[in-house]
């Protein structure tokens, strides 16, 4: 991730749905405004999408906004003076395209009979429930007439009641093979399934897509000016990540039929997610133009205005779009993002509460909330409320993973363990989820009473899904440095320059949590200092000082969190506070360790004080002597044990790392002793052990048991 991905953690502006606009679709099962969406699978189907879509009343699709990218431009249009800051690119006036009407005269083309047209004036009013009936009585009259098997099924499709929508699209077309919408309508349900918590459709869901994709394609061969087929088709190129053809396929609709305001606000939803702003508001405009009362074009609008920061200009949008349709989650969603750029954290968290009383299952509304919780310093609330998300959305990735974000911050690894192997089991190959384990993993090693060597189950499997992330993603360079952070903790050699120069801030971040790893201080330190330095909002260097106390960075921690406290406004100086105490408090609690472990090695009590000096490096690896005091008692404990052995002479290395000025003889004793260590261990692993004098040093009872357990299964 970017530095902009670690500062969008506090914000989570992330894929956004809204609902149909105007007048509430009467579906079954509270479908308009409980609609499921799956964003750790993009899946961002619209209601709006089918007859919203096929009417012309406009419907909103999946949209990532950074959000401090749009704090940062607030920031430089407040800076730069009016006029300056403020994009040239304004929405066009509402009068600067005239409509005679915002939606269709006609839906169907040929010859129709009276209770069609009757029917589909019903449809295209919204009425769905009154138009299945309509069109069902249409059949009775008439079992052959395609067009009105066709509009029951459309009907049906918007009640999503998708099996018997299926079954009225598949009798359309055993009646008449050549239905273009029956084939158009077969897409949107193949799409609508996806709307689901159930795993085994998920797991299908691009050969989902490639059928409905196969769907849309078949129509258009009937029907090459199917403005439908084309909305459809850029819908699921979208969902696919295919933003140029989806652009294309919708640029293409508008071209043939260029009422359909649902194909402007899709563009403009595209465009604002390829950066360009301008073209979005352009496409809003339109919209707008076509029908005044389109919440979905001013919701667009909302969030054009709030990408660059003119925030003022968006919460004017989305009072409109919520004033038009108040049961849009997310727009009120938008709103409290809008509030709580401008510092309302109250007013942002009653938006929130606001769209989970719509939409219990609004995700982005719980980790909003988690943020706010988060920023508090209220970690436990931070994690209830994405507790509170996941009861409802049980496989929303970003759910997932941000409980193991918090977890791990909470120090509780084998949680965070548990919420990304979710991840990866819902979305195999997620490179976030597979960096995020290997934090975990690395911060568990270290913390573990076993040693940074001992390796527990999760690694060979943590090893197979960094290779597979790899393949996947062959030009992540932070995934390069996390597979090179995990073989350094298991003892494996690393040369961190094969891997290349870090260009961006979150290749810095991976290069310093590798070089840590490591015991490489000063080339860690470094590259946390230019990321620092790099910030342009306390939000952003609260976020790299969070992630530098979560891998105990401490000098990190204190340099960012001071840094932040230079922002001037009160919550950041409150949370640079706050911060700087919890990197003294892990200082405090490393100094105590370190006491009591000296006590313990004094008195020969050595079991004990590797555990002691274990967590005093911990809580603080740049602690010199915990590192000394562990290389030693390891040597006099463990003599007779490689893994040991080679744990002691990495801990002599890094106490050498951490002393720049020590004399030089002292430093070639150090040395020595490194490399006798890892001399001893060669032997041990060729089967030419030391003498076994040194077995009257093992320890006895359940802590040697647990070690040796784990040396074994290493050396296993």
């Amino acid at each position: 991730m970017n530095i902009e991905d670690i500062a969008l953690r506090k914000t989570h502006l992330q894929p956004i749905d809204t609902l149909p606009t105007g007048e509430r679709h009467n579906l079954n099962c509270n479908c308009d405004s409980n609609w499921r969406r799956t964003d750790s699978l993009n899946i961002s189907l619209r209601l709006g999408l089918t007859l919203a879509l096929l009417a012309s009343s406009l419907s909103v699709s999946a949209l990532t906004l950074p959000a401090a990218q749009a704090k940062n431009a607030a920031a430089s249009k407040n800076s730069a003076g009016a006029g300056v800051g403020q994009s040239s690119a304004r929405a066009l006036p509402l009068g600067s395209k005239v409509a005679v009407h915002g939606f269709r005269d006609r839906l169907f083309k040929g010859k129709l009979s009276a209770d069609v047209t009757a029917a589909e004036k019903l449809l295209l009013s919204g009425k769905y429930p009154e138009a299945q009936d309509a069109f069902r009585q249409a059949i009775n009259k008439n079992s052959k007439d395609a067009t009105a098997i066709t509009g029951m099924g459309l009907a049906l499709a918007l009640q999503f009641k998708l099996d018997a929508a299926d079954e009225k699209f598949t009798q359309a077309l055993k009646v008449n093979p050549k239905t273009p919408l029956a084939y158009v309508g077969q897409g949107m349900v193949k799409l609508y399934r996806l709307q689901t918590s159930n795993m085994t459709v998920l797991q299908q869901r691009q050969a989902a897509l490639n059928s409905a994709e196969a769907s849309c394609r078949t129509a258009l061969r009937l029907d090459p000016n199917a403005a439908e087929a084309y909305i459809v088709l850029g819908q699921i190129q979208k969902e696919q990540g295919r933003l140029p053809e989806a652009k294309a396929s919708l640029s293409k609709a508008i071209t043939l039929d260029p009422q359909y305001g649902t194909a402007f606000v899709q563009r403009g939803l595209i465009e604002l997610k390829t950066g360009e702003t301008a073209a979005a508001l352009t496409d809003f405009s339109d919209a707008i133009a076509l029908k005044s009362s389109n919440a979905g074009a001013h919701y667009g609008l909302g969030l054009a205005y709030l990408a660059q920061g003119q925030l003022d200009d968006a919460q004017k949008s989305l009072n409109t779009s919520i004033s038009l349709n108040r049961n849009s989650a997310p727009a009120h969603i938008a709103m409290g993002d809008v509030y709580r750029l401008q510092g309302n954290r109250v007013a942002a968290v009653n938006e929130y509460q606001k769209a989970i009383s719509i939409k219990a299952e609004s995700e982005d509304a719980y980790l909003r909330m988690s943020d706010i919780r988060e920023g508090r310093g209220d970690l436990e609330l931070a994690l209830a409320d994405v507790r509170s998300g996941l009861a409802l959305s049980p496989n929303n990735v970003d759910l997932h993973r941000r409980a193991a974000e918090v977890s791990l911050r909470l120090e509780k690894t084998d949680d965070a363990l548990k919420e990304y192997s979710i991840v990866l089991q819902i979305s195999p190959g997620d490179a976030k989820a597979v960096k995020g384990m290997t934090r975990a993993l690395v911060i568990k090693a270290q913390k573990d009473a076993d040693g940074a060597f001992f390796l527990n189950n999760n690694y060979e499997s943590a090893e197979g899904l960094i290779k597979q992330a790899i393949a996947m993603n062959p030009n992540d360079m932070e995934l390069r440095l996390a597979d090179a952070k995990l073989r350094a903790m298991s003892g494996k050699p690393v040369d961190l320059s094969t891997i290349g120069t870090p260009t961006n801030d979150a290749e810095r971040i991976a290069y310093a949590e590798a070089a840590l790893a490591q015991f490489k201080y000063q080339e860690a330190t470094q590259a946390m200092q230019t990321v620092i330095s790099n910030c342009t909002s306390a939000e952003q260097v609260f976020s790299v000082a969070d992630m530098a106390l979560m891998i105990r960075d401490l000098d990190s921690a204190e340099a960012a969190y001071k840094r932040g406290g230079t922002f001037d406004n009160e919550d950041a100086l409150a949370r640079s506070r706050r911060g700087l105490a919890q990197v003294d408090q892990a200082r405090d609690k490393a100094r105590q360790e370190m006491t009591m472990a000296k006590d313990l090695a004094s008195k020969k009590q050595y079991p004990s004080a590797i555990d002691k000096y274990r967590n005093a490096a911990y809580l603080n690896p740049r602690q010199a002597e915990a590192h000394l005091g562990l290389a030693e008692t390891l040597e006099k404990l463990w003599k007779n044990k490689a893994p040991a052995m080679r744990e002691a002479a990495l801990h002599y290395r890094a106490y050498v790392s951490l002393v720049p000025n020590m004399p030089e003889k002292q430093a070639e004793k150090i040395a020595k002793k490194a490399d006798k260590c890892d001399e001893i261990a060669y032997k041990i692993e060729q089967g030419k052990p030391p003498s076994k004098l040194s077995a009257v040093f093992a320890p006895f009872g359940t802590f040697a048991t647990k070690v040796e357990s784990g040396f074994k299964d290493l050396v296993k």
